[in-house]
């Protein structure tokens, strides 16, 4: 077993929400909360986005959202599906004939607000499209753009009228006799997604998809998405989530997966641990570490790294996780291995026999697994 495991003191009660399916991922329920991201090529151009697909699903993304504004971007929806390795998510505004297109191209998923797709004639086509294609259905409500009646009603954009919103979306497919769906309830303000996240939790038990929109650039977004994403994950608000970034893709799916794992929510890849350096340090600590964050990408099996530039803490730290460095003196630093003090390494070795060992320990740890399966 890891010793990166959950320590009871760590554990986190998820809201019961009911289970649906995106394609083959399990949202809700006891499923574990899934990573998606959305790409940003031209749909139409189905190279492009099939490539990026398959670079997120490489990060670990379970669920790839996908604009589908025309019909171009509906007809390459075949090919994109067809070559896609996870489950696609088809993102639809107003134009309900669109919708029932990324149905019959093999979407997963819809992401629509039921109330903007027209009459409810309309409403029950695209319904029916999902129903005969094993589509799932995400209500999207956005801060940003809320029906006017309830900007009216309330005076501005507030977690109440979202939450109303969000709730006139289901009603209308519960009408239909369609419960297939998960819900959320964004806007770029921290307080107020969070705020409408908790009155939407406590109205439904639908599965809830997390994000805080529009966060912006790599570094602002992902601290204002920890914020907000990692105090309603805490609560055990949150069945999927997307981290919302002017970025690559591969970011998004990078930092989610991080939110999850700090956590400990989910568990993929290597958890670094490691200091900021100071003049203490044996060996140069932030150039090691972005080389090993580089090396290491490629394990996916839940592991912790403890790299650490000297004695105050890095023995402790090293006790507590699979594979460990601690900075000496001389040129050297102690390798830890299963929380022991295992062997002196080089500074000038170390890196690659960090790699050796991480590796090793991912393919026990993998082997532990299979002969616990086994028993």
């Amino acid at each position: 077993m890891s010793l990166n495991a959950v320590r009871p003191w760590r554990n986190i009660y998820r809201r019961k929400s009911r289970q649906i399916h995106v394609g083959s991922v399990p949202v809700g329920g006891d499923a574990p909360i899934s990573v998606q991201t959305m790409t940003n090529t031209l749909t139409n151009d189905a190279a492009a986005t099939i490539k990026q697909i398959q670079a997120c699903a490489e990060a670990g993304a379970d669920i790839v959202r996908v604009s589908c504004p025309d019909e171009a971007s509906t007809k390459a929806m075949h090919e994109i599906v067809r070559e896609s390795p996870v489950p696609l998510v088809a993102d639809i505004h107003f134009h309900y004939k669109r919708a029932i297109e990324a149905a019959e191209a093999g979407a997963a998923c819809l992401r629509i607000n039921p109330g903007n797709i027209g009459s409810p004639e309309r409403v029950r086509e695209v319904v029916k499209a999902a129903r005969d294609h094993g589509c799932s259905i995400r209500i999207g409500v956005n801060a940003g753009s809320l029906e006017k009646h309830l900007l009216d009603k309330y005076g501005e954009p507030c977690p109440e009228a979202m939450i109303e919103s969000g709730l006139d979306h289901m009603r209308i497919l519960d009408d239909n006799d369609f419960h297939e769906y998960k819900i959320s309830v964004k806007a770029s303000d921290v307080f107020m997604a969070a705020a409408a996240y908790q009155g939407l939790a406590e109205a439904t038990d639908a599965p809830i998809h997390l994000g805080i929109t529009e966060a912006g650039g790599l570094t602002s977004g992902t601290i204002k998405s920890a914020i907000g994403l990692g105090n309603l994950l805490w609560m055990g608000i949150g069945d999927t989530l997307r981290v919302s970034l002017s970025a690559d893709p591969v970011e998004e799916v990078k930092v989610g997966f991080e939110i999850l794992k700090s956590l400990g929510l989910r568990h993929r890849g290597v958890n670094i641990i490691s200091c900021p350096s100071c003049a203490r340090q044996g060996f140069d600590v932030i150039k090691t570490v972005e080389i090993l964050e580089k090396r290491l990408e490629h394990i996916k099996t839940p592991m912790s790294l403890s790299i650490i530039g000297c004695v105050v803490n890095g023995p402790g730290e090293a006790l507590m996780t699979d594979v460990g460095f601690t900075g000496g003196g001389a040129g050297s630093g102690m390798v830890y291995l299963a929380g022991a003090q295992s062997h002196k390494m080089s500074n000038d070795q170390m890196i690659e026999h960090i790699v050796e060992q991480v590796e090793k320990r991912a393919e026990q740890i993998e082997t532990e697994d299979v002969t616990k399966v086994a028993v």
